[in-house]
């Protein structure tokens, strides 16, 4: 199941270099906020601060990038990622972030309620009024201009609904999701909806007006891709529905080990080759992803991207 995981809390002089290097790990010190796996993003290493890199323009495409992505590594070599909006807001900069992350060309899907932990009734069950008091916690930001002008891509609501140990022995249903998505829109209309599970789950349900996308996030063990995007896609289709995908380059290789070079390289060709994908954010950022042999399988990977044309998640 996806994670967002648990940070030490930062003493003041340490926060004031975070800030400074915006160096956002994509977590709160005051709760633990999981969303893909249950262990430390790092898994125990530490990853230094990158040397700052130089802009590059983007010709178009689809936005491409990585769960986590320090904000300083927009506009290199990916323009995209999936943020915590409740890292953002416990540390005092959701805004600026946004702000921030515009100036540098990147995109985010949006995450804003956390972990399933937060939002699960007595019987560990989820439990739409807690969800919806998470989300109406950033009621209080006017952040529509980044929605409008496309930093903001999505409203990340919930992932895997369809792992019923996540909600104590009961998935969420499609039509709670579609639930989740149609409150969404009765607070920020435009901003597109996106849950993390396959459409074939969400074929269940036949009918979505408010949900915009779902999204399939590639490993080993669920076959070749080519056959696995494809099904995604066609369920998407049936269901009016758009297709963020990715890889988990951490954990979805073979046996469950880390993606080689390789495996990056042409998995992810072959995830970018249809053109019905509007987004491609992979699991996730960490030391692995900066050695130069996956560096240049995802600038690789990028130039697919670019050569896409751009298709907005709704």
């Amino acid at each position: 199941m996806t994670r967002i995981t648990q940070f030490v809390c930062w003493g003041a002089p340490w926060r004031a270099a975070l800030l400074t290097l915006l160096f956002l790990p994509l977590s709160s010190c005051s709760t633990t906020e999981r969303l893909t796996e249950a262990d430390s993003i790092t898994d125990g290493e530490a990853i230094p601060a990158p040397d700052a890199p130089s802009f590059t323009a983007w010709a178009g495409g689809i936005p491409i990038g990585l769960y986590h992505l320090p904000t300083n590594q927009f506009g290199s070599i990916y323009n995209a990622s999936l943020t915590n909006g409740r890292t953002l807001d416990s540390l005092g900069i959701f805004l600026s972030t946004l702000k921030a992350i515009k100036a540098r060309g990147g995109k985010v899907v949006l995450q804003l309620t956390g972990n399933e932990d937060h939002y699960l009734d007595s019987s560990g069950h989820f439990s739409f009024t807690k969800w919806k008091a998470r989300v109406d916690l950033f009621r209080k930001y006017n952040f529509s201009s980044y929605i409008t002008d496309g930093t903001i891509i999505a409203h990340f609501m919930i992932d895997e609904p369809n792992d019923a140990t996540n909600f104590g022995g009961l998935a969420v249903t499609g039509i709670q999701v579609e639930a989740m998505a149609q409150y969404s829109k009765t607070i920020w209309p435009t901003m597109a909806t996106v849950v993390r599970t396959e459409s074939t789950y969400l074929a269940r349900w036949p009918s979505y007006k408010y949900l915009d996308a779902t999204w399939a996030q590639y490993v080993y063990r669920k076959g070749d891709p080519g056959t696995f995007i494809s099904r995604n896609i066609a369920d998407a289709q049936k269901l009016g529905l758009a297709l963020v995908t990715g890889l988990n380059i951490k954990r979805g290789g073979i046996n469950g080990a880390k993606m080689t070079p390789t495996q990056i390289k042409t998995w992810g060709a072959t995830l970018l080759a249809p053109t019905y994908t509007c987004a491609f954010i992979s699991w996730e950022y960490m030391s692995y992803v900066n050695t130069t042999a996956v560096k240049d399988a995802m600038i690789y990977l990028r130039a697919k991207a670019q050569n896409r044309n751009f298709k907005p998640c709704s």
